[in-house]
C-alpha cells in the first residue's frame, strides 16, 4: 500500500537564528513522500533570505523533498498556516514552529496513529536551558503531557498533523486568531464531531524559552485566548487550561499567607518573610499575575465584542 503525501508547514517572523536548524530537522524526516512549505510572515531580520536558500523543486531535490518558500505581510501565524494549507498537496498537513526541532521519526510516528481520527498530536519537550524561566517552562510542559490521554482535545501547534480536506472544510485556521490558533482549530474539530489522538512517541524538541518578559507575554496571551475559547465554544470540554488555573490561583493563598504573617509576627520580621517568599516564588507569582491580566483582557474583549490578541 502506497503511503500518502504529507505536507509539513512552518511559519516564521523574525526567527533567522532558528531557520537553518528547523529546516535541517524537517529535511531529516524518515517519512516519504513528503513536501515542505515554509511561510515568512513579514520578517525584517533576514529570515526570508535564509528561507529562500532552502527552496528546491522536486526535480532538483536529491532526497525527493520539494521545499516551497512563501512570503506575506505580517498577518500572523494563523494567516501563514492557512496560506500553506491552501496550496499543500498532501492528504495530511503537519504543522510545527520555527523554534522547534522535530525528531527524524516524528512524522512516521504520527502517521502510524492516524487511523480513524481527524488529527494527531505529538509531544513537545522543552530544553531546560540555563535559566529559572526555561527550567520552569520545561518542567510544567512535561507535567502537562504526563497526564494526557490517548484521546485529547488539543492539537498542539508545534507538533500536530491534520487531514487536509477535513480541516479546510471546517474553515482552516482563522486569521483573526493571531495567537492560540491551535486551540481554536482544535475546538472546531471537537465541536463538529471530529477526534484528535495523542501520540507520545512523536516528539518535537523545543528550544529553551528563557526570557522572562517573553514568557509572561505568552502566558498573558494564553489566558486571553482561553477566555475567548470559552466564550466562543460554550459547552465544548477542553483539557488545556488545567495548569493555567493552578498557577492563576497561586496569588490567593499567597495573599492569605501574607496577611496571616503580618498579623502574627513583628512587622519587621513579617515584611522580611513576605519579601523572601516573594523572591523564592517570583516567577510563579509573576506568571499568576500575567494570567489574571490576560483573563481580565479576555473579559474586556467579550464586553466590547472584539477578538482580542
Amino acid at each position: 500500500m502506497t503511503s500518502p503525501l504529507i505536507s509539513i508547514t512552518v511559519c516564521v517572523r523574525n526567527g533567522a537564528h532558528w531557520v537553518d536548524d528547523c529546516m535541517t530537522a524537517l529535511c531529516a524526516q524518515t517519512y516519504r513522500p513528503l513536501e515542505i512549505i515554509a511561510v515568512d510572515d513579514g520578517s525584517t531580520d533576514g529570515s526570508n533570505e535564509l528561507l529562500q536558500k532552502w527552496q528546491i523543486s522536486e526535480d532538483d531535490s536529491s532526497d525527493g523533498i520539494p521545499i516551497q518558500i512563501l512570503s506575506q505581510e505580517p498577518l500572523g501565524l494563523s494567516a501563514g498556516r492557512n496560506k500553506a494549507l491552501n496550496i499543500a498537496k498532501g492528504e495530511w498537513v503537519a504543522i510545527t514552529d520555527i523554534d522547534c526541532r522535530p525528531r527524524p521519526d516524528w512524522l512516521e510516528r504520527m502517521f502510524t496513529s492516524s487511523d480513524g481520527v481527524d488529527a494527531v498530536t505529538g509531544r513537545v519537550i522543552f530544553d531546560e536551558g540555563r535559566t529559572s524561566v526555561s527550567r520552569l517552562r520545561s518542567r510544567t510542559i512535561a507535567w502537562k503531557y504526563s497526564s494526557r490521554s490517548d484521546k485529547t482535545t488539543l492539537a498542539n501547534g508545534p507538533c500536530s498533523m491534520f487531514r487536509r480536506e477535513r480541516l479546510i472544510s471546517r474553515g482552516g485556521f482563522d486569521p483573526s486568531w493571531y495567537h492560540a490558533e491551535d486551540m481554536e482549530v482544535s475546538m472546531k474539530i471537537i465541536q463538529s464531531g471530529g477526534s484528535i489522538r495523542y501520540e507520545p512517541e512523536a516528539v518535537v524538541d523545543h528550544v529553551a524559552e528563557s526570557r522572562l518578559k517573553i514568557f509572561l507575554q505568552k502566558r498573558r496571551r494564553d489566558a486571553r485566548a482561553h477566555t475567548r475559547i470559552m466564550r466562543k465554544y460554550r459547552g465544548v470540554k477542553h483539557d488545556f487550561s488545567k495548569d493555567g488555573m493552578l498557577i492563576a490561583f497561586l496569588l490567593i493563598p499567597y495573599a492569605a499567607l501574607s496577611v496571616s504573617v503580618a498579623n502574627f509576627l513583628d512587622p519587621v520580621i513579617a515584611t522580611a518573610v513576605i519579601l523572601v517568599s516573594a523572591i523564592i516564588f517570583r516567577n510563579y507569582l509573576l506568571w499568576s499575575v500575567a494570567l489574571w491580566l490576560g483573563t481580565f483582557e479576555g473579559c474586556l474583549d467579550a464586553i466590547l465584542s472584539r477578538n482580542g490578541h
